[in-house]
């Protein structure tokens, strides 16, 4: 456990040192004052929280600071971390087998999000948890989105089944199936072409693999996770609205947060969508992708030991 909240904390470096930088107050153990919740209320902001997550934290840290004047900063943050953690109930998403393997994952974003290599990542992690899994290359429309994916089967040691550059993406997408269910995997994972969601014709794409993938088994893809760049905060929050609308989606993977400080984004993502957090990237590796903890994840924002 101490093991994989340093994972956290590592990979939410930027976005802590953006709120304790500027609230060394708030985070010590002096008493907490006027000024320093205003800090931390630009921190906050900062950090992109959003509106309605930081005016709760700020009023239970103001309701506590009237009852007990002595107030000291951990215990501000500890108000802070307890009140993501009410907000974020329900967030963590839990990967359940379908009733017929193979489970099918289907990986959707647009370009940039870290989705093809997120796909490859899931599959190792998957892997060394003593799941058999089948990467499916179905990112055609993309120059070298196949041989990206490839070079990463190749390097974690996985099964990949894959076409070439503008091949029919559902018709790899149902090859694929067919190979992970005659080989008996428990998991097919498919890595579909990065759409920009105003893209009719690559929306009409990825509605033709899920009814494809539907002549196999009709209940597949069991998962549509969105994979959503954490770095663009809450301007992703528009765009997974409409990728929910024409897909269903049932799940997030938020991505490339080790590398913001605006961590407080998939915060105001969930407020939104209510859709479960599955993992997070904390880094580059393949063990960067860690399944997503709300317990971690506060503490490790409000520079809490876990």
């Amino acid at each position: 456990m101490f093991g994989l909240f340093k994972k956290f904390k590592d990979g939410f470096a930027k976005t802590v040192s953006a709120i304790a930088e500027k609230t060394a107050a708030i985070f010590g153990q002096k008493p907490i004052d006027a000024s320093s919740l205003e800090t931390l209320e630009e921190a906050l902001y900062t950090a992109d929280f959003g509106v309605e997550t930081t005016e709760e934290i700020l009023a239970e840290i103001k309701t506590a600071y009237k009852k007990d004047k002595s107030l000291r900063g951990q215990d501000a943050a500890a108000i802070g971390a307890a009140v993501l953690k009410r907000v974020l109930a329900g967030a963590e998403g839990v990967l359940s087998p379908a009733a017929t393997a193979p489970t099918v994952i289907a990986m959707i974003g647009v370009n940039g999000s870290g989705k093809t290599t997120t796909a490859a990542k899931l599959a190792w992690k998957l892997k060394e948890d003593g799941k058999t899994v089948t990467l499916a290359a179905c990112d055609t429309f993309r120059a070298a989105a196949v041989e990206q994916l490839k070079t990463w089967a190749t390097r974690l040691d996985l099964e990949i089944v894959a076409s070439h550059t503008g091949a029919d993406s559902a018709a790899v997408a149902f090859d694929a199936w067919q190979a992970a269910k005659s080989r008996g995997r428990d998991y097919l994972i498919v890595d579909t072409a990065g759409r920009l969601h105003t893209k009719s014709n690559l929306m009409e794409e990825l509605a033709k693999i899920r009814r494809v993938l539907q002549k196999n088994d009709a209940t597949a893809p069991q998962h549509r996770w969105l994979v959503v760049d954490g770095s663009l905060g809450s301007n992703s929050i528009e765009q997974a609205k409409v990728f929910h609308q024409s897909f269903g989606l049932t799940g997030l993977v938020v991505t490339k947060l080790d590398g913001t400080s605006r961590g407080g984004a998939l915060v105001g993502i969930y407020r939104q969508l209510k859709l479960p957090i599955y993992f997070l990237g904390l880094g580059e590796q393949a063990e960067d992708l860690q399944p997503f903890s709300v317990d971690n994840y506060v503490k490790a924002v409000f520079g809490l030991e876990g």
